[in-house]
């Protein structure tokens, strides 16, 4: 335990606490000379500035909080790789927290966040209701979402327009003459596959092709899901030609439960999936995919957190939308 404190660094270097603190803290209003005398003993003693109260006297940690559903998940690795990169250039320092998208859970971590005295907080899950922001609005530090849709446009947040992603994601198979276009998606009631879902539907209305109740399956985006829906997909009278599916894990759950039944994708099936993360690369067919810039995600919705904390938002956009392409790979013709 270091139990060095700044009491003892201006005794060793026989200046006062206050010249210590201007140090430690980057003041410029320090000679050269004692400024190189307070860092030697810093270093000799091996002393470490305490954040909690240097923040309560500066009312700052420079800690952020970020509250994710799982960590283990591929797609909320790389966000929060994106968050922590941004975090790290402005020098914040990070406390991550894993919620299991349970809402109880979520609403503990927020307040442990901001007992912890954090600047802001970063939050991911993918079922954000009105409690939430209603707890959100209670917060005395700025929130900011990250791949996260919340609808009433209240809480500061950076996403990709996924309507109009599965939308185009439609128009791709139908242009090529696909009528028979499935869409698998995670848990319906959230409000990012919902608007998957409208996107769907629009996609279809504008190719003139009918709405079938039996070619929407929803899983929980895991691969096993993925290969459940597949064998829910081909039980339907006529057998969908190509799948939309809504997470990447899935899709290869799909890819593979198809293979593994004589099927060839793209022959019989083709996929185009939503998110590109790296699995789409790992498996044979590589995946068409919706580029969700899940990087960038992160660093801009960090990027957005660091100008609110310094209150330094103009009249800026709060609700960031980032382009979205289609990388077209082997699972598509």
């Amino acid at each position: 335990m270091n139990n060095i404190t700044i009491y003892d660094v201006a005794r060793e270097a026989s200046v006062s606490m206050a010249t210590v603190s201007r140090v430690v803290n980057g003041n410029p209003n320090v000679k050269p000379a004692t400024r190189k005398k307070v860092l030697d003993v810093i270093d000799r003693l091996g002393y470490r500035p305490n954040a909690v109260a240097r923040g309560l006297a500066s009312k700052k940690t420079t800690t952020v909080g970020v509250i994710i559903p799982d960590i283990s998940s591929i797609f909320y690795a790389e966000l929060a790789r994106g968050i922590e990169d941004i975090a790290t250039m402005y020098k914040y320092n990070i406390i991550l927290s894993n919620s299991d998208e349970n809402q109880e859970k979520e609403f503990h971590l927020l307040n442990t966040m901001l007992g912890k005295q954090v600047d802001g907080i970063v939050f991911m899950g993918s079922n954000i209701t009105n409690e939430h922001v209603e707890e959100f609005q209670k917060s005395p530090v700025p929130i900011v979402l990250a791949g996260s849709v919340e609808d009433t446009g209240q809480v500061p947040s950076v996403n990709i327009d996924y309507e109009a992603a599965a939308f185009d994601s439609v128009t791709f198979f139908a242009e090529k003459g696909h009528r028979k276009i499935a869409f698998v998606s995670g848990n319906l009631s959230e409000p990012i596959n919902a608007k998957k879902l409208a996107g769907y539907k629009r996609g279809l209305k504008s190719a003139n092709l009918p709405f079938d109740e039996s070619y929407v399956v929803d899983g929980d985006y895991t691969y096993d899901s993925g290969i459940e829906s597949f064998d829910r997909l081909i039980e339907a009278s006529e057998k969908p030609t190509a799948i939309i599916v809504g997470a990447d894990e899935m899709a290869l759950g799909i890819v593979h439960a198809a293979q593994d039944k004589g099927n060839q994708v793209p022959d019989d099936f083709e996929v185009i999936s939503f998110d590109n993360t790296r699995l789409t690369l790992m498996v044979r067919p590589q995946i068409t995919t919706i580029v969700q810039p899940l990087y960038d995600i992160g660093a801009v919705a960090m990027r957005l957190l660091t100008k609110l904390m310094n209150k330094e938002m103009a009249d800026e956009q709060e609700k960031v939308v980032l382009p979205h392409r289609i990388e077209k790979r082997q699972s598509t013709k």
